[in-house]
């Protein structure tokens, strides 16, 4: 497949700031999109007393709020990243990339079928399926671009740690959530708790240059 260089400030360094932008809009909307799963509570007239149980009974929406944010917003670090150090791609390249991208808008979706539904094994399944396929995708488009030498020599350091061991735990960890669903719902979604706080927790949340998943 042809090459397409990213060097010298030509046309194709705008075409792949055009692909990178268009990544950028679409993760943003997906982003957006999550918190208008969570629908305000209506109360009658003099039923303000109501509101504190009303708002409690949220708390399986706001918990896949919170990991749908964490997902998302770790992708699209580490999407900005690796753009950045890209000095050529192919066409190959942006059509993994949308492939990432159809399945990373689908996450608002199923965060609001776990929301309403993360007590019956179907909902967490098929947010597990999301998750796990967004992961892969991640995982392979990082790999690609590496192994065809498209990343910035003096950056590929940097963007192996997103392609290594660590990363496919991901997939491992929300692949095995799916048979776990069908035992216990409840403890898939644990287990998405702790892939989220970690997402929070770890470095490029932060700045910092560890390596990350």
């Amino acid at each position: 497949m042809t090459e397409i260089e990213a060097e010298g400030g030509g046309s194709h360094v705008r075409e792949l700031d055009r692909i990178a932008a268009f990544t950028d809009g679409v993760i943003a909307i997906a982003i957006t999109l999550l918190v208008l799963n969570i629908q305000v509570p209506h109360l009658g007239e003099g039923q303000g007393s109501l509101l504190d149980n009303k708002l409690l009974h949220l708390w399986r929406d706001l918990l896949a709020y919170g990991i749908s944010f964490a997902v998302i917003g770790r992708y699209w670090l580490i999407h900005h990243r690796f753009f950045a150090t890209l000095v050529r791609y192919d066409r190959r390249l942006v059509t993994l990339n949308l492939v990432f991208l159809a399945f990373l808008v689908l996450i608002p979706f199923v965060s609001d079928v776990i929301g309403l539904y993360g007590d019956i094994a179907a909902g967490v399944i098929a947010y597990a399926i999301v998750l796990s396929a967004t992961a892969m995708m991640n995982f392979i488009i990082i790999n690609y671009g590496l192994r065809r030498g498209f990343v910035a020599a003096g950056k590929r350091g940097e963007i192996e740690s997103f392609a290594g061991v660590r990363g496919l735990l991901v997939i491992v960890v929300f692949a095995l959530s799916i048979p776990v669903a069908l035992v216990s719902p409840e403890a898939s979604a644990a287990l998405y708790l702790a892939v989220a706080v970690f997402y929070v927790g770890s470095s490029s949340f932060f700045g910092r240059e560890e390596a990350a998943l």
